[in-house]
């Protein structure tokens, strides 16, 4: 009974933790409509700093915790509502999403920029020398029972605020009609200004408590809100009493699973991963409302014509080639992985591009696909690649299926929830045996990873693999525009553009889910074998969530709906290695790039790669000046390959050139597409041209 007690004690402070933050992110949703994907993130940065005050520069704690709770987590609510998070409630759910999830990895990048990862900082408990005291057979530690006081005054207080306060009155009628609000004399944007300054200080409330219980990591702390998002989910993203009963579940779930789980080498990934199955269950089981400001806001998608997107295919083939022969083995193995990230980005095409469903878990459908291959194709049987395509697919038909009652954010969080049950369960079991078979995964380490075999030729060289992977990712590129030229392509956009209308209409949203789903997941189960064949060794770290959130908001800056959004995605995930290679001071600037670029997605939602499109077609019009591309490239391509220059030559030669001559192609295209310019303003208006003058004299003499 005793035990019982301590494990009761120990859930329901973590419950405690879980309530104040879940409130929180309650309190920003139901008063703005965004869900703050970002919001553990930034009671971690809270805790950082907490951390740097009290024990890094020796304040007394007071003194730290009223300058982290009262100034600094106050005042950065502010600046996020002032210059992020106030635009982003004009956008439509994708949009809100790719921003917080810009900042979820922003926050991230920028805590392991400023406190070193590798550098450990323990975080003392409250009033650690003090006795704890008895409560009856339970032993209560100070910051246990600090920690449950505050969770009832943070319950206190918000009623009181909501019901008993003017601003909590505006707050409550925001959520219901933001413009009558408007009109009845209250300020709207007031109260969503104070709905995310308490927000930010619940987090950081809540990432002070329980710091000294984990490790002081970034990515640990920023996930502890898969747990608070479970408790938020239970309250339906509106009711904080349903919230705090959701965060007693949850941490007593925790607790009780730690104190009484059997001693088994496949159930340890269990007790961690158990936030993360009860949020996929609550998401399956409980009704929810439909989301507030559905996404109305389409993007249209464009169509791809054949003959351009065989010329792309053909560009990724030749980029492959030109890396292939011209990089070095270091060089090689640091930009070769483009292609295979690249199809593993094209995965997002036609699964959030065409059909609109939003998943954050193809990074690890990649892992599995990693490790289905290192499992099947161990001495690079050819067959064995299209077995990693099906399994892939056959999971990714399985996610489709609790899918399809899912939309928006609740299919972002399951699909988040999936990628961590993975991450921290499936990805550790130790190898097991499935129907007489040998399962091994990653071997609670790491999986060893090798080329295929093809018709008798083996590719083991890391050129080769590279060669390999550009190939798969042109007919991947292939595939996916065929697919949106024909009539399940048009199906996947009616789909996303109403499915309701869709289904009225007769068309079977299971089974367009579970296909679209499947092929989705098809490829990136590819993506992530010709990724661990051009690593040779891959770890589940390579798959897990944060590591996959650079590689969506990249695409989503691409544009979803663009078939060359896998070469853009895998080209810029390890482009910006060629400036940390020549200044390594730029490491972590770089790796706040992407949080910082989707950030600024709202501004473009259709992405850049139209943009680029449009700039690049006159170039592809144009025979002339492409003639003069494809001889450009040929030639530094061979003084290269004779060494006559090196490597920072060529590419400097091949980006000038290809930029000279695509502005001499729209300057031509410009001139060809010229407006009539009457004959009087010829030179003026436009320039002269050398047959001008035969022309005046044949009209002279005409008339």
């Amino acid at each position: 009974m005793e035990q019982f007690l301590a494990f009761g004690v120990v859930g329901l402070t973590t419950a405690a933790v879980y309530a104040v933050i879940g409130s929180g992110l309650v309190l920003t949703y139901t008063t703005t409509g965004v869900f703050n994907f970002a919001h553990g993130a930034t009671g971690m940065l809270a805790a950082f700093s907490y951390w740097q005050l009290a024990e890094g520069w020796g304040l007394p704690v007071p003194v730290a915790l009223a300058l982290v709770l009262l100034v600094l987590a106050p005042g950065f609510g502010l600046l996020l509502e002032r210059f992020v998070l106030r635009h982003a409630q004009g956008l439509g759910d994708a949009q809100r999403l790719v921003i917080t999830v810009a900042l979820l990895s922003g926050f991230i990048a920028t805590a392991r920029w400023v406190w070193d990862p590798n550098e450990p900082r323990p975080l003392s408990p409250f009033f650690v020398d003090r006795e704890p005291f008895r409560l009856g057979p339970a032993v209560i530690t100070w910051h246990q029972a600090i920690t449950m006081a505050v969770a009832v005054a943070v319950a206190a207080g918000l009623w009181a605020l909501l019901n008993r306060t003017r601003t909590g009155a505006e707050m409550r009628a925001t959520v219901d009609d933001r413009a009558l609000v408007g009109l009845t004399g209250a300020d709207p944007v007031r109260a969503n200004r104070v709905a995310w300054m308490l927000g930010t200080q619940l987090a950081a409330v809540g990432g002070i408590l329980i710091a000294p219980t984990v490790a002081l990591d970034a990515s640990q702390l920023s996930l502890l809100i898969v747990s608070a998002y479970a408790a938020a989910i239970f309250g339906r993203l509106r009711s904080l009493p349903l919230t705090f009963l959701g965060a007693v579940v949850v941490g007593c779930t925790e607790s009780f699973l730690t104190g009484y789980l059997p001693q088994n080498e496949y159930l340890p990934g269990l007790r961690l991963a158990a936030p993360a199955l009860l949020l996929f269950a609550v998401l399956l089981l409980f009704p929810h409302r439909r989301l507030r400001g559905r996404d109305r806001k389409l993007i249209p998608v464009p169509m791809p014509s054949m003959r351009g997107t065989a010329v792309f295919a053909a560009s990724i083939v030749a980029l492959g080639v030109l890396l292939a022969t011209t990089l070095g083995e270091e060089q090689a193995i640091t930009y070769g992985s483009m292609f295979a990230l690249g199809v593993v980005a094209l995965s997002y095409v036609p699964l959030t591009g065409y059909a609109g469903q939003v998943s954050l878990c193809q990074l690890s459908i990649a892992g599995i696909g990693a490790v289905v291959w290192a499992q099947l194709g161990a001495h690079g049987e050819l067959w064995a690649l299209g077995a990693t395509i099906l399994i892939s697919a056959v999971v990714g038909a399985l996610i489709a299926l609790p899918a399809l009652r899912l939309s928006g954010v609740y299919l972002a969080l399951g699909t988040t929830a999936f990628t961590i049950i993975l991450d921290r369960w499936i990805f550790t079991l130790p190898s097991f045996e499935l129907f007489g078979v040998r399962i091994a995964l990653f071997r609670q380490g790491s999986a060893e990873v090798v080329g295929p075999n093809l018709f008798g030729l083996r590719l083991e060289d890391t050129a080769q693999i590279m060669v390999f992977a550009a190939v798969c990712l042109a007919l991947a590129v292939l595939g996916v525009a065929a697919l949106r030229r024909g009539t399940f392509g048009r199906r996947l956009i009616a789909l996303r553009d109403s499915e309701a209308a869709y289904a009225t209409l007769g068309g079977n949203l299971l089974l367009a889910k579970v296909l679209v789903f499947s092929l989705s997941a098809g490829l990136a189960g590819l993506g992530g074998a010709l990724y661990g064949m051009h690593l040779r060794s891959v770890t589940a770290e390579n798959f897990n969530l944060v590591a996959g959130l650079p590689i969506f908001l990249i695409a989503v800056i691409g544009g979803l709906g663009m078939v060359g959004n896998g070469l853009f995605t895998g080209a810029s995930f390890v482009g910006p290695n060629v400036l940390i290679s020549v200044a390594p001071w730029l490491h972590n600037p770089m790796g706040l790039l992407p949080a910082l670029v989707g950030i600024g997605v709202s501004r473009h939602p259709e992405g850049v790669l139209p943009m680029m499109r449009r700039g690049w077609e006159p170039l592809g019009r144009d025979r002339t000046v492409l003639a003069a591309l494809l001889g450009l490239f040929a030639l530094v391509w061979a003084l290269r390959l004779g060494d006559v220059i090196g490597g920072w030559t060529l590419f400097v030669a091949l980006l000038v050139g290809a930029h000279l001559l695509q502005k001499a192609a729209a300057v031509r295209q410009a001139a060809q597409t010229a407006p009539d310019v009457p004959v009087e303003w010829w030179g003026v208006r436009r320039p002269w041209r050398a047959e001008d003058k035969e022309v005046l004299a044949r009209g002279l003499a005409a008339g």
